[in-house]
This record gives structure tokens, sequence and C-alpha cells, in this order.
């Protein structure tokens, strides 16, 4: 070895060690979280980072920016050492003394948008993976418009075995593979250890076998052998195919005691151990205290991304694409689409035709994706029943980039964190469709939607008990509930087209994710030309006011609205005056004023109608109101007869409500 390479790898050795004893130190000052990790990759992402990855971390939203995603989120402080070394403003030794304390941007797991440089939330293994994908898909959607002169950048992505593991991860290695995303790199942490012990306890797969068979490009290297770091990310820029770079590691690499062992991974050291790790690494500084010599070195990261962000802004001065690119991220939608959405309601008001609302949702599709050249589309092999993909659309498919419809194959786990990947990383406004009570498939896929705040649309249709025959194992119950829960989303359930093409208004226009759930049923109209107001955003409304003083308050969501409206009837017909509330969103009508709510809702009997569960309603009906649901699973059997057996009849509930008023 020349003295150059010695001095260079001593130099790279420094770097690295900044990044264990910083881990090491900030989980033990915490005295909670995860050093191993970082520690045994401290090596791999010292290269990565001193070597390749173009970012500015005084401009960290630059648009054509590497993306790193550290989905092994358990190893936090591995990105939060990075960015204190790398110079990103919000970052300073401060944050890293107070990791995992209130108030401060070092939580236990990485938050998108509490912290610069982080691209996703990661902690559920996996989710980092798959959202990595979506990534890397929307640097290949975007550079088949733009270009390599304003779109060219790589995803980086860091694994564990805990990642490999969760099922989610087969989803996305299959999706990568077959769609040939090469410019997903993903940087596995192979140290065989999870938090029970060695991996072997509950594993035996050859993972290159099976990325291998899913159409990756695979390699093996000493994770801790800077020749081969570099080597293999070189090969995998050249790659034609996703790769992976099984590093082989030591777990808690530096630690004299416990390097190698499951005691690395979910615990802090010791401050015994602690000391023994600085004076392994002679590391002979205060705590806290890195070397200026060693941040200087570190300034590489600065100065590459610095240069690469300011070049690749006068190409975007000069493009002619400019304002189209900037609309792209911004993900705007334009004048032409309001006009046209506008008219398209007005007509379904005047027409007021009887459709399934997954219908409605396809009809609005045809006008935005007519409109709007950002949209991107999918469904989970569903596209026939969740209606997603109108006419003019155009499959996705490796090397054909230029398309906007996804066909996501049976894997919703991996479809929703996917569709988080391409809103995260900006310029086109995603959904996706299932069937609602698959949602299941992809709960943790939209709670992290939520935490995030990703513009994301999920479709999903056949939304209860109207689904028909396939019987109980697709008729969703809890599901609404559920999902309601969920702080930070929108679930719209419409009631006609109008409330359809209203709900997809208020959806493309928030800043969070929303879910409509709807029919695969026909639906009557229920609006009309009375109103031009957009009343879906308002969460709720009067429909029909009663006929006189109001004694009773019937309040529904989706199909069972027209049960509503039939049992006012025959209410009015035994001179019971009831009022019709429409009940879209719950989200949007809790945000409405005091005096909205009571206005709408009324200080009278309240009656409940949905074909889901009870949870939840008596917020709005109260102790004493009446509920009209399903508290059990529902059954096969054609449409109207289910409706009738679990009694959403209107005169069975006509008389439960004479019963209770008498």
């Amino acid at each position: 070895m020349s003295k150059s390479e010695l001095i260079e790898k001593n130099k790279m050795r420094q770097m690295a060690n900044a990044i264990r004893v910083l881990s090491a130190e900030a989980v033990q000052e915490a005295n909670s979280g995860h050093p191993g990790m970082p520690m045994g990759m401290a090596d791999v992402a010292t290269v990565l980072f001193s070597k390749f990855i173009n970012i500015d971390p005084l401009n960290p939203d630059w648009p054509d920016r590497d993306r790193f995603v550290l989905s092994a989120g358990h190893g936090s402080m591995l990105i939060y050492a990075l960015n204190f070394l790398s110079g990103y403003k919000d970052m300073p030794i401060e944050s890293i003394k107070k990791f995992r304390q209130l108030n401060f941007n070092t939580p236990g797991h990485p938050e998108y948008g509490h912290t610069q440089g982080v691209e996703t939330t990661t902690g559920p293994l996996g989710q980092g993976f798959a959202t990595s994908v979506g990534m890397a898909l929307a640097e290949k959607l975007l550079n088949a418009r733009f270009n390599s002169s304003l779109v060219d950048h790589y995803t980086y992505t860091i694994v564990g075995d805990g990642c490999l593991q969760e099922g989610i991860s087969h989803e996305a290695i299959e999706f990568a593979g077959h769609l040939k995303l090469s410019k997903l790199i993903v940087l596995w942490d192979d140290n065989e250890i999870s938090i029970d012990g060695k991996t072997k306890l509950s594993t035996s797969s050859n993972q290159i076998s099976r990325f291998k068979s899913c159409g990756w490009d695979t390699q093996k290297i000493d994770g801790h052998n800077y020749e081969e770091i570099f080597n293999a990310i070189e090969k995998a820029q050249k790659s034609k195919k996703p790769s992976l770079i099984a590093c082989k590691t030591i777990i808690g690499f530096g630690s004299p005691n416990l390097a190698g062992t499951e005691k690395t991974h979910g615990a802090p050291l010791g401050s015994e151990e602690v000391k023994e790790v600085k004076k392994q690494l002679n590391w002979n500084f205060d705590s806290f205290k890195v070397p200026q010599s060693i941040i200087d070195d570190w300034e590489v990261v600065k100065i590459r991304g610095n240069k690469k962000r300011i070049d690749w802004n006068k190409r975007l001065e000069s493009d002619p694409k400019k304002e189209k690119f900037n609309n792209f991220l911004t993900q705007s939608i334009n004048e032409k689409f309001e006009k046209s959405f506008k008219t398209y309601v007005k007509k379904l008001k005047k027409e007021k035709p009887k459709l399934a609302t997954r219908q409605a949702s396809m009809n609005f599709l045809e006008i935005l994706n007519s409109s709007v050249d950002n949209t991107i589309g999918g469904s989970a092999d569903l596209t026939g029943s969740n209606l997603t993909k109108t006419h003019k659309m155009k499959t996705v498919s490796a090397g054909r980039y230029k398309g906007n419809y996804i066909h996501y194959g049976i894997r919703e786990h991996m479809m929703g964190a996917v569709m988080n990947g391409i809103a995260l990383h900006k310029g086109f406004v995603t959904y996706g469709g299932t069937f609602l009570v698959f949602s299941d498939y992809m709960r943790a896929s939209i709670r992290l939607s939520a935490l995030m705040k990703t513009k994301v649309v999920y479709v999903l249709t056949h939304d209860s008990i109207g689904l028909g025959e396939d019987g109980p194992t697709h008729q969703p119950i809890e599901h609404l509930a559920m999902l309601r829960a969920t702080p930070g989303l929108n679930v719209f359930r419409p009631a006609d087209a109008v409330e359809t093409a209203e709900a997809w208004e208020e959806s493309l226009k928030t800043n969070g994710p929303s879910i409509l759930a709807l029919s695969r049923q026909g639906l009557p109209a229920i609006r009309d030309e009375s109103s031009s107001e957009n009343l879906t955003k308002k969460g709720g409304y009067i429909l029909k006011n009663a006929n006189g003083k109001r004694d009773v308050t019937l309040i529904a969501s989706g199909s069972e609205v027209e049960i509503a409206i039939k049992t006012s009837e025959l209410l009015l017909e035994a001179n019971i005056n009831a009022a019709v509330i429409s009940l879209p969103c719950w989200e949007l009508f809790e945000n409405q004023s005091e005096e909205y709510k009571s206005e709408v809702l009324g200080n009278v009997l309240k009656v409940g109608i949905e074909a889901g569960s009870e949870m939840g309603w008596h917020k709005y009906i109260g102790s004493e109101g009446i509920f009209v649901g399903i508290n059990t699973f529902g059954a096969s059997a054609p449409a109207h007869e289910l409706f009738k057996h679990f009694g959403f009849n209107p005169d069975e509930i006509k008389e439960k409500i004479l019963k209770k008023l008498n």
C-alpha cells in the first residue's frame, strides 16, 4: 500500500469513527436507542457520502439531489451523525446531544418533515425500502419527461436483516426488478444479528439468490473494506438493473466487548463500554467532540453537492421546459382542469345519473387525466374493478417510463409505500386502487402517508356489503372505523356522482392523504342544481331539510344516504319531520365550527345509518341515538338481499324510530 493510499485509508477510518463515537455517545446519553447498526455501517456510509452521493446540505430540497433512505430506521443515529458531519444547518451538535428528547429534531426513528435530509419516515421495517422503490420509479418517470439534463440522480437505501424479513420487501424486490429501476442501489447491512440474537434463529434464506431471481444485480463485499465498498457502488451505478450490495459487517464495530452480538442492537453500550470504544478507536477527544480536521474532511460532501446544484440550476434556467418542470414539482392542478371540472359537475347536477361511485370516480378521472399531465394512477391488479385507468392512459413498463399508469400487481402493501415514495420525490399526483377490505394489507403504508402528510389518493372500491356475492372475506365492516381513527387521513365515502367529484377535488387540494371509499353498486343522484358550492368539503351538510320543525335527524354516508331519504319520506307519512344529513367525510366535518355542526345535527333524536361498524358513531348520535349498521361480518348473497337481511330497510328503520320516539 502506497503512502497516499495509507493516508486516505486512515482519513476514511477517522471519518467513520466520528459516526461510531457520536452514535455510541448519543445513545448512552439518551439511555435508549440502537448503537450497533450505525457503528457497523459507518464505513459504508462514509464511502457513500464522501465519494458518491450528490446532496447539498445547505439546499436540502434541491430537486435533482440523490435520495438517501435509511430503511433500518432504528439506526437513526447514523443519519443524524451524517447530517451533522455533512453540515446540515438544522443539525448542530446540540441536537445530537439531545437524541430522542422532546422538541429536538433527532427522534428515535427518522421522521420526514422533522429533520432536514430525512427523505421519508422510517422505523417500521421494510417501509423505507419499498418507499425508496417509489422514489427510484419517480426518477425514471421524470427523466422520461424532462431528460437527463434536469433529472439524473440515484436512490440509495440502507436496509437491515429485518427489512428483508418483512413481507413488503419481497413485493418491493419483485416490482423494482420487473421495472428495471437501475438508479436504485440497496446497501444491505448483512450483520446476521437481530434483537433476539443470530438471524439463523428465524431465517435461512439466501438473499443474494432471492434478489437475483427477481432481476437484480448483486454483489457481496466486506463492509469494512473501503476499496471494496467504493468499487461495488461504482459498479452498481453502471448497472442496467437495480442493485443489491450485501455488506458483510460487524454490528457494533469498535466495541471491544460487545461487537458482533445482539447486545449492541437495541440498548446503550454502557458508560464503561463507551469509554472502551473510544480507546479501541484511538478517539482521544471529549464527549461529543469532533476535531476540526475531521469536520474539514467531511466538507467534501457539501462542496461536491453545492457545485452539482449550481451546475443544475444553470441548466434549469436555460431549459425550455423550466416552467413545466416547476409545475410538476409543485404538484399543481392547472386552470384547464378547473374549468372542465366545473362544467362536469354542473352537468351531473342537471342530468342526475345513477352511477356506482367507482364509475363516477372513473368519469372524474377521465377529465383529470385529460387535463393534467402529472398524474400517475394504478391498481393492485384490480384495474377493471377499481376503474382507475382512463382510456388515454399508457402503462409504465421497463424502459417505457413515459406512461402514467402502473400495474402494481397483487402487492397492496408495497403499492402504498411506492405511492408514498412517488409523492415524497415530488413531480406527480399519485393515486392507486384496490378493494376497501384490502386496505388491511397496506395499513402500515397508509398510516405513514398520514404521518408524513403525503399527497396520495387511495381509491378503495367495493366499500360495503353492497359488493354482494363475494361474501364476508371481501366485505369491509370495521375498515371505515379503522381508517377514520387515523390522524391526518381524510376518509371520503360519497353518496353519488357529485359527491364523488367533490371528494376528488378536495383530495387534490389537500396536503395529505385521502381515502375514497366507493361503491360497487349503482347509486341514485342525491344532489341537484340548488347549490353550486362544494358541500363535501364541509364534511357533512343538510341534504334534505325537515318539513317543518325537525323531529329527528337521519345521518348517513355513501350508499345509505338513499336509504335515509326513503326513511324520511316514510316518517313524514307518520307526521314525523326528519332532516337528512349526508356525512361523506368525518374529518372535514370535525374541522367546521361548533355552530355549524350543531345546526347540521340538530338537538333532536339522531339516527346513524351506515353499512359498517358502529364504532365512532356515538359522537354524532349520542348515547340515546339509534345506529343502523353492522357489528358482525357480512354474508354471501346479492347486494339487495344483504341490505334487507342486515336491516337496511326504510320500513324497519322507521319502526325503530317511532318506537324510540314513543
